[in-house]
């Protein structure tokens, strides 16, 4: 079987990996138009930050590595045209100019996401950068090496961790965000309202419900917003993604933002053609619908189970809770599932409760303050989301709670289920049992 893969960043290179290992004797052709594979963009605020020296340390494979596997790579190869009837891809070598068309069996759309561009003013600023691939990374770091002050637009994940790099490196940083609060996509506005702070007292210049409308300058660049003006001498733009998913636009079926819309096997509606990682959607487990949620950690599993049903559907796709976590000045903050806003704007009967109080008994050498925010749908009990935020390391405890979801768990069970109790790590009931308890208590109260 002929096997063709455009793109290979997360989905496309275990996808590559995964077909070899298992059906070694398959004709996988890759089509990638950077000079790299398999680049960890989630590690590029490490690498800003010095805590991961080497840029090129956040590359898990390379084309030499799927070579020995059996696959034949074109790297810095542009994809020009997908005929899904014809069954052929057409690209472009971007060292040569040759053109080149290619037929196919199947075919796996590892095409990933582009940074969202606004459409603003001075976007093209030389002094106005992206955030998200190899090349990208390497220009930020190069051009922040001589400037001192640092604006960010957008507080997402993204935005968020670089900011604390930044600041933790000796450069003044302005982050500017259009809502009301930081990270509206993962916590609610109690949490949220405890990283502006954060970041706040390390120095970062905060500022929430101001949309940016232009860029402005020449030696600086003036980031001009509908509340005023801020100067800086760089402008980091990170306000999300979009699938990149052109090539197959007409072709397939995909979701009103151009995500490729998948079944349980990460076929598209053409047979012949799975989808995997930011190119398309994932099923959202918490409002059992399909979702636009890009994140490695969902494109690694996508980028498998395209790779193993292509021979049969053998595996089904579980979904997602888009759980997550990040590290911020000395705190871990995770998230899984639906905050209490987005399942009030989703239409449940919901509620939450916050748990505040220390992870670990008072008695100890040491503990620390834990909170927990836990979403739960009220018309039947079962969890929807949760958001943690402790010095302590409470990123697990995410994970636990995305199998709750996962199995459709009530706050009954997750305030009586087994979990270990042991000084060095928690109270005589674990935080989780705790907080499910005040969800129950609250439920009897009303």
């Amino acid at each position: 079987m002929k096997v063709i893969v455009v793109g290979c960043t997360h989905a496309g290179t275990v996808a590559v990996t995964q077909i070899l290992q298992e059906h070694p004797e398959t004709e996988v052709t890759v089509y990638e138009r950077h000079d790299n594979v398999s680049f960890l963009s989630c590690g590029i605020s490490l690498y800003l930050g010095g805590e991961v020296k080497r840029l090129e340390d956040m590359f898990y494979s390379s084309p030499e590595q799927l070579h020995e596997l059996g696959a034949t790579v074109l790297m810095q190869h542009d994809v020009l045209k997908i005929d899904a009837q014809a069954k052929t891809v057409t690209s472009t070598d971007l060292v040569t100019t040759e053109l080149t068309t290619e037929h196919y069996d199947k075919l796996i759309m590892a095409t990933g996401s582009y940074v969202v561009v606004p459409p603003l003013f001075g976007i093209d600023n030389s002094k106005v950068l992206l955030c998200k691939d190899y090349a990208q990374a390497q220009e930020i770091y190069k051009t922040a090496q001589n400037h001192r002050h640092i604006a960010i637009v957008g507080g997402g994940y993204v935005g968020v961790e670089l900011a604390e790099s930044y600041a933790d490196t000796n450069h003044e940083v302005t982050l500017i965000q259009s809502r009301d609060q930081l990270l509206n996509n993962y916590v609610d506005k109690n949490l949220a309202d405890k990283i502006s702070t954060l970041l706040t007292e390390h120095g970062v210049h905060v500022f929430l419900n101001e949309r940016v409308q232009a860029f402005n300058g020449d030696e600086q660049v003036v980031v001009e917003t509908d509340q005023g003006t801020h100067e800086a001498d760089l402008a980091i733009v990170c306000t999300g993604f979009v699938a990149n998913t052109e090539l197959l636009r007409g072709q397939v079926e995909m979701d009103r933002r151009g995500a490729i819309i998948i079944d349980d096997y990460m076929q598209t509606s053409d047979p012949d053609i799975y989808a995997a990682g930011d190119a398309c959607v994932v099923h959202y487990n918490p409002t059992n619908k399909a979702a636009y949620i890009p994140l490695a950690s969902n494109a690694v599993r996508q980028g498998i189970l395209a790779a193993t049903n292509l021979f049969g559907h053998k595996q089904k796709y579980m979904g997602t809770q888009a759980t997550s976590a990040m590290a911020l000045f000395g705190h871990t903050l995770a998230s899984t599932g639906m905050t209490l806003h987005a399942a009030h704007t989703a239409g449940f009967n919901a509620a939450s409760v916050t748990f505040h109080e220390n992870y670990r008994p008072e008695y100890m050498p040491s503990t620390a303050m834990l909170t927990i925010n836990l979403v739960y749908n009220r018309d039947n009990r079962r969890i929807l989301g949760a958001q943690l935020f402790s010095k302590h390391e409470v990123a697990q405890s995410a994970n636990t709670i995305s199998v709750c979801i996962q199995n459709k768990n009530t706050i009954d069970d997750l305030a009586y289920v087994d979990m270990l109790f042991q000084p060095n790590y928690d109270q005589p009931f674990n935080y989780l049992n705790l907080v499910a308890q005040m969800a129950v208590a609250q439920e009897r109260r009303a």
